[in-house]
């Protein structure tokens, strides 16, 4: 059986988008933008777009 291109690893497997984030990485964007302050709780966070 033949493996889908997708899981196939390639020149361009480390280039590839992720459109889910971390929740580490949630909260990083977020104090950035001055959302999310320490004591914040971490569950239950608003959306985030992944950067580019």
């Amino acid at each position: 059986m033949s493996q889908h291109n997708s899981f196939k690893a390639g020149r361009n497997a480390s280039r590839k988008k992720r459109n889910v984030l971390k929740r580490f990485e949630r909260v990083v964007q977020l104090k950035r933008k001055g959302q999310w302050q320490e004591g914040d709780r971490v569950t239950g966070l608003i959306k985030t777009k992944a950067e580019e």
